[in-house]
């Protein structure tokens, strides 16, 4: 569908949307006008609109009525959460926030941070004592300026020792001291049931700053058993970066790698379009035909949207490696467009896709902003208030009708990071990528090692950029 079709369909819904009450009053803006806008954006583009009876086109016959509906809601905020659908098994997705630019600041890939991303483990043997490990630090950034590296423990932060109930309040200061510690095996590397956290005296203090992360986080290339394996580590799907990634493309290809390992174990996702280009940098046989579909709501049924593999993006020739297999490493952390990826590659029986790690996040679903403007896009917004809507509004499919599960993608090679070896990124004895370079070593035998036992936590610290998040441009 072209673009002025499309925007065309998008208008009209809206204004079927908007018409079915009159305007409330602007002038100034109250609770009750965003309140308003948090419906009236809901009704227009939800995903899942068909399943609540309150979005209903004739849920409403008066304004009167409607009027009353709104009042019954404290906040836009309990009235945005009270149109979910199902929060904890469907739509876990969907988000409100109250301050836009710091929304289209992450969607640039720039977010307040120190640089730092961090897995936590309950200490061998205890269920109340927590350690973290160090997964990822960024480049160019303020750990990375205090040579803090990949798989450093802590046990405790300011001072206090970590615990399931403080860890996000200690970590999301924008100031703090992490209390070093060691991860002591006893020398039985396959046996967790004697480990240790021991407390050292060593500490690092940290402040967060404004930082912008390029995605594009490392670019290897290893020989393995004469042939050149490339090795990509992408963290997110940032439209800002495209020609970034285009590049470590044109390292990839000038290499002539004739397998890659794709890293997309701590990728989030991001745009859609993004996504694209990058299945299309893998490939280059699939251009002009359909990389993912995404369906929306009854209402915007008709600008269903395909997505197609091509050759170019913004005037710029795509750097395509034609491979016929690629690997790819995930964990819990690889979700939406990371997903996405995988998906709709495997459509193509002409690539072999070997995912390595443990199963991805689970999320098949991509959302907009909306804005509280006539047609809800950012032109035009209303200026006396900062609310923007990210819900869900379309479901991504391969060219098989095939979505991601909501349990997430099953790895063909189960491995989990182990906390007494997380490795170093990009280095051929790194665990997950050890695993890859293996399979082709071996043609595709495997030894699956022994791994760890301990309770990984599921703990939110700090903001990323897209973090439950595939978005459309």
């Amino acid at each position: 569908m072209n673009t002025i079709k499309r925007i065309t369909l998008l208008f009209f819904a809206a204004s079927l949307c908007t018409a079915c009450f009159e305007d409330l009053d602007d002038s100034p803006v109250t609770s009750k006008d965003i309140k308003d806008f948090v419906y009236k954006g809901m009704h227009y583009a939800y995903l899942y609109k068909e399943n609540k009876p309150d979005l209903a086109n004739d849920r409403f016959s008066n304004n009167s009525e409607y009027s009353s509906y709104l009042n019954a809601f404290e906040s836009p905020e309990a009235l945005f959460e009270d149109l979910i659908y199902n929060r904890q098994s469907i739509d876990r997705f969907s988000w409100i926030t109250n301050d836009y630019f710091a929304l289209e600041q992450s969607f640039s890939g720039t977010r307040k941070s120190n640089g730092l991303e961090f897995d936590f483990y309950f200490e061998p043997g205890s269920s109340t004592n927590v350690f973290g490990i160090i997964k990822l630090v960024l480049n160019n950034s303020p750990a990375e300026d205090q040579n803090l590296q990949r798989g450093q423990i802590f046990n405790a932060v300011d001072g206090i020792d970590l615990t399931e109930n403080n860890i996000s309040s200690l970590l999301n200061q924008d100031s703090y001291t992490l209390n070093l510690a060691i991860y002591n095996d006893n020398n039985t590397p396959n046996d967790d049931s004697d480990d240790a956290i021991e407390t050292t005296s060593e500490s690092v203090s940290l402040s967060k700053i404004s930082l912008t992360e390029n995605p594009v986080y490392k670019t290897e290339i290893l020989e393995v058993n004469s042939q050149n394996v490339g090795y990509l580590m992408y963290n997110g799907f940032t439209a800002d970066f495209n020609n970034q990634l285009n590049n470590a493309f044109a390292t990839l290809q000038s290499n002539n790698v004739q397998n890659l390992v794709l890293d997309l174990r701590y990728n989030p996702g991001g745009s859609v379009n993004t996504a694209t280009l990058l299945g299309s940098m893998i490939t280059g046989q699939f251009n002009g035909e359909i990389f993912s579909k995404l369906i929306y709501n009854n209402d915007l049924q008709s600008s269903n949207t395909e997505y197609r593999f091509t050759d170019s993006f913004d005037g710029n020739s795509i750097n395509s490696l034609n491979l016929q297999k690629v690997y790819i490493l995930t964990t819990n952390a690889s979700a939406s467009a990371s997903e996405m990826v995988i998906n709709s590659l495997k459509a193509y029986s002409q690539i072999e896709v070997i995912q390595i790690g443990v199963e991805t996040r689970g999320k098949s679903q991509a959302s907009i902003t909306i804005y509280d403007s006539p047609n809800f896009k950012r032109n035009d917004a209303n200026p006396l208030h900062t609310y923007a809507l990210q819900p869900l509004v379309a479901k991504t499919i391969n060219k098989l009708d095939i979505s991601v599960p909501n349990e997430g993608l099953t790895p063909d090679i189960l491995l989990k990071e182990t906390p007494n070896n997380y490795g170093i990124l990009g280095n051929e004895n790194e665990p997950l990528l050890a695993a890859a370079l293996q399979h082709i070593l071996e043609n595709g035998r495997y030894v699956q090692p022994q791994t760890n036992n301990l309770n990984k936590l599921s703990t939110k610290v700090d903001y990323h950029p897209f973090e439950n998040d595939m978005y459309i441009e």
